[in-house]
């Protein structure tokens, strides 16, 4: 799991620039108007080998009453709770302030890493004004500008060296599933129903849990790590505070995870929310099962006509359901409920199945029989006169599953071509419910 980094410091020293020069884009919006950034952004970044989530909070103000000032602080401080370590942005050219020995009070009482950085240091001059930073009592401060990029690789250097250790993680045995989706989905209803106790809080109220919560459970024979997360919101729907914080821990649970189970609420079907998590789940090349929960609920609502409790019904909505997930059409789709307990245990046996699929290997040669029939049947586009060779596929890693193909010019791959290849390897080889990733590399490289 990548360490977290989070950037604080008091309005309008420039967290969102620095923030923007290290993830390489302009993900913050950066203005000269104090208190623009009040949402907290987070994005991967990496220095020297190391990857890490990188997490923005709005300027704090501790001595500030407003409301809007103190929901800045609320979801800073959670930051802070969750970050690995901390940089510590101050104003090279204002000097110290109250608010900063306020905000440095705050950090000492973390215990957390903390690097101090002299921000907007522009000149030999403002380099040297940075000691003044020494009375905030936090050590060494760096100075940095981040506008101009210069000691940007310090900072980096010494936040790295004050990671933890690396946590340690779950036997490969145990096959880690992370239950996402929208709040008040039944993702913690399932959990419960799976483990036969009350393990997690359920509750009517929308966002209930807050935390990721890791449970060991053991079925016919087979470990399973079960990740119950808080829900992820639409951005303008989250609430500031604490649920708003709970979306990164969602994230970073995905990232622990070998397979990612999608709950769905049947009752009100697929909503652009629930696509967009299915991508978070594509990015990060997780195996995906889409579970379609309160399916009791949808059987309720047909006045247990027949045609809701038959195949005729149940094979209409998931065309529609495969539909809007078109982009992820090697997720498995599943029709459970967790009121009743219908077909949970699905969620156990086809997550080792893609477990399993993720690991499958294919050898060189029956990989490269089924790719020169595929061109046979289909062949490569051209551009400008100028055609498509691919001359050799292998095999070069699994978890997912990663192919390398060796072709006379990696510019001439169209997308829907790379499509085709990848849905033909996995009607010949199979994969269902995982992503593969493809590399399309120069002949020679």
């Amino acid at each position: 799991m990548k360490p977290i980094i989070a950037i604080v410091g008091r309005p309008n020293v420039g967290k969102s620039t620095f923030f923007n020069r290290l993830v390489g884009g302009p993900l913050s919006i950066v203005e000269d108007e104090p208190g623009t950034t009040r949402d907290r952004l987070y994005a991967d970044g990496e220095w020297a080998g190391h990857s890490f989530t990188l997490v923005d909070t709005g300027g704090l103000d501790p001595t500030s009453t407003e409301d809007y000032a103190q929901g800045i602080r609320a979801q800073a401080e959670l930051a802070i709770a969750e970050a690995d370590a901390i940089l510590f942005l101050v104003d090279a050219r204002e000097g110290p302030t109250a608010t900063d020995s306020d905000i440095a009070g705050i950090l000492r009482r973390t215990a957390k890493p903390v690097v101090l950085v002299a921000n907007k240091a522009d000149n030999p001059r403002r380099r040297l004004d940075a000691v003044e930073f020494y009375e905030l009592g936090l050590g060494e401060p760096l100075p940095m500008s981040s506008l101009h990029g210069t000691g940007t690789g310090d900072v980096l250097d010494m936040v790295l060296q004050r990671f933890p250790p690396g946590e340690v993680e779950e036997p490969e045995a145990a096959v880690r599933i992370a239950i996402v989706g929208r709040p008040n989905v039944g993702k913690s209803s399932v959990l419960n129903s799976l483990l036969g106790e009350e393990r997690a809080l359920v509750s009517e109220v929308a966002g209930t849990t807050r935390d990721a919560i890791d449970t060991v459970l053991d079925y016919q024979g087979q470990r399973f790590v079960l990740i119950d997360t808080a829900g992820i919101r639409k951005r303008g729907k989250v609430e500031p505070g604490v649920e708003k914080f709970s979306v990164l821990r969602s994230l970073r649970a995905m990232q622990r995870a070998d397979v990612v189970a999608l709950l769905i609420d049947g009752a009100s079907g697929v909503t652009a929310q629930d696509t967009h998590i299915a991508g978070y789940a594509a990015e990060a090349m997780k195996g995906l099962l889409i579970a379609v929960n309160k399916w009791d609920l949808v059987r309720a609502e047909m006045g247990g006509a027949k045609p809701a409790s038959g195949p005729d019904y149940r094979q209409e909505y998931e065309s529609t359901v495969r539909y809007q997930f078109n982009f992820v059409s090697y997720a498995p789709i599943l029709f459970i409920s967790a009121k009743t307990g219908q077909r949970l245990t699905q969620i156990l046996t086809t997550a080792l199945q893609i477990k399993a699929e993720r690991q499958r290997r294919i050898t060189t040669g029956a990989l490269n029989a089924a790719v020169q029939e595929a061109i046979l049947r289909h062949n490569p586009p051209t551009d400008h006169g100028r055609q498509l060779k691919v001359l050799y596929a292998t095999q070069t890693g699994v978890e997912p599953p990663t192919m390398i193909f060796s072709v006379n010019d990696p510019r001439l791959v169209h997308f829907s071509y790379q499509r085709y290849l990848e849905n033909e390897m996995r009607q010949r080889f199979g994969f269902a419910g995982t992503p593969i990733r493809v590399i399309f590399r120069k002949r020679g490289e």
